[in-house]
């Protein structure tokens, strides 16, 4: 069966593991340090931003949203076209989603749509990069800036992706980023989170370690305090020194792995341009970071589909159910007005995707839905 997602382990991940292992310290240490700085420079952060690793993503949104202020009886605007993450995040600081739809060409969130969602109890906008191309940011940030609100870039998706030339994390105000098993850089699992300053980095610091006031400095050399205090709630949301090892031998083949699935995906749109039965995703790859390739099946066929497919070998995913679909969400506000993520939440099929694919796959991949339709293979 070819798989959906497939993580590319080799030597060198091995050895970093094992160095690791060997170092003995296997809480948060030097590894997470350096993982941390390498990730910055990765991300060209200007000075003042700063970069925390945690151990989810969903942590990170999570600490990104209490950044905000976002509590009990707050509204978080979000596309209901996300992770089930992101709405338990805004969940556990007690707030609720509010829905907003999605555009037809990027299925990232519609601008033109949020500002009169926004209330007096509105406290933050999460914009979702879909598949890892990217939203209109900027167009959120402004209606952000005119209301006082803070934004949170939800880019578990887009490790890599640059927009207006500038990689995601580097400008604006707070981007969140995921590395867990099946994403294309990953620590097994772990995640992160941007803010604009080092006065915010420095709050986000104790709390994800159980509120602990612990210095980084002493944490960061494999060692730890045994007297300290505790000023407000924290979470057990750090990075394990095995994890960020991980990640760090990933993070020198970012740039390839990116550079493959960018060619993959253009392959697949050439092999499927023809296919009366589906939509292929709009160019939109150049300087994306592309995490999963996902085409839309209308009329209906999507189960069908995906049943010949298995039986041809090969496997798919659906990336997401929308959240007005879920029983404990489905009387948030704005639930009842999503045409367009309603129609793309029947449509939408995620294919095979990874850093190290053949041409080979590909064509297999395409050739099992062209049969579907009683279309010739083009190999």
């Amino acid at each position: 069966m070819i798989p959906v997602f497939k993580p590319h382990i080799d030597a060198d991940t091995m050895k970093a593991a094992v160095d690791a292992l060997h170092l003995g310290w296997l809480g948060m240490g030097s590894y997470v340090r350096d993982f941390e700085e390498k990730l910055a420079v990765a991300f060209e952060l200007p000075p003042e931003r700063r970069l925390v690793a945690v151990n989810t993503c969903t942590s990170a949104l999570h600490l990104a949203l209490l950044n905000a202020g976002v509590g009990p009886g707050d509204e978080v605007i979000t596309p209901a076209l996300n992770n089930i993450g992101d709405f338990q995040a805004i969940g556990m600081c007690g707030a609720r989603p509010v829905f907003v739809d999605i555009n037809e060409d990027d299925l990232s969130i519609n601008p033109e749509l949020v500002e009169p969602l926004i209330s007096p109890k509105t406290k933050a906008i999460i914009v979702l990069h879909y598949t890892g191309t990217a939203a209109r940011v900027h167009q959120i940030l402004d209606i952000a800036g005119k209301h006082g609100l803070r934004v949170i870039e939800d880019a578990a998706h887009a490790t890599g992706t640059r927009v207006d030339g500038r990689p995601i994390g580097s400008y604006g105000d707070m981007a969140c980023f995921s590395f867990d098993a099946i994403k294309t850089l990953t620590c097994i699992d772990g995640g992160a989170v941007v803010v604009p300053n080092a006065e915010e980095a420095e709050q986000l610091y104790p709390a994800r370690l159980l509120g602990m006031t612990q210095p980084n400095e002493r944490l960061y050399g494999n060692s730890r305090a045994y007297q300290f205090d505790v000023f407000k709630q924290g979470f057990r949301y750090h990075l394990a020194n095995l994890h960020a090892a991980i990640g760090l031998s990933q993070l020198a083949s970012l740039g390839e792995f990116t550079s493959n699935r960018r060619k993959y995906c253009r392959l697949y749109n050439e092999l499927l341009k023809n296919v009366p039965g589906v939509v292929t995703p709009a160019d939109r790859f150049d300087g994306a970071s592309i995490f999963h390739y996902c085409l839309r099946v209308p009329g209906g066929n999507r189960p069908l589909l995906q049943a010949h497919m298995k039986e041809k070998g090969v496997d798919t995913g659906i990336h997401w159910m929308p959240g007005n679909r879920f029983t404990w969400l489905k009387d948030c506000r704005g639930a009842n007005d999503l045409p367009v993520t309603d129609r793309v939440g029947d449509e939408i099929l995620t294919l095979p995707l990874w850093s190290y694919m053949t041409e080979e796959v590909i064509h297999t991949v395409a050739a099992s839905i062209r049969s579907f339709f009683r279309l010739p293979s083009l190999k």
